[in-house]
């Protein structure tokens, strides 16, 4: 896709402060016409520019009340594995519902997790039944949230 212009910034914007706006309230934020909104949120969504669309839900009103980032350190690979630990790691953090996002690091950890869990007894079996059973862990270090500061799913577009 050709590079945006100021217009599909700002209904990326708009997008992304109200998911559910319609394209008449985008229109007439960004000063075009509701079809030109449309034309240019369609070509935004099939370049991939827009990803999805997603109701966010506040943790503790469904009961998940204790947040905590972990640092993860892997084995190191060696040719007696048949399967590479990254590899196996990245596969099983898919299936693990309390983790809401996993990014892999530069450094001396290779991952880290957000882990969102109703309280310290779900996140213990979380932690000795899942993650410090999995093969490829070696080490992880945790840190929990005490208050979130910002929270945002907005780009700086």
């Amino acid at each position: 896709m050709e590079a945006l212009d100021k217009l599909d910034r700002q209904i990326l914007r708009s997008l992304q402060a109200d998911g559910r706006a319609t394209y008449d309230q985008i229109a007439e934020a960004v000063g075009l016409s509701p079809s030109a909104v449309l034309r240019r949120v369609k070509r935004l969504e099939e370049a991939g520019v827009i990803d999805c669309y997603a109701a966010l839900v506040r943790p503790e009103a469904v009961g998940l009340s204790l947040t905590a980032y972990l640092n993860v350190r892997l084995e190191k690979h060696t040719e007696s594995h048949k399967r590479n630990p990254m590899d196996l790691f990245r596969a099983s953090v898919q299936t693990w519902p309390e983790v809401v996002e996993c990014a892999a690091l530069t450094g001396e950890m290779d991952y880290l997790l957000r882990v969102v869990v109703a309280d310290m007894a779900h996140y213990s079996r979380f932690i000795m039944e899942t993650l410090l059973k999995h093969p490829s862990v070696q080490d992880c270090k945790t840190s929990f949230v005490l208050d979130r500061l910002k929270a945002t799913t907005a780009l700086p577009v």
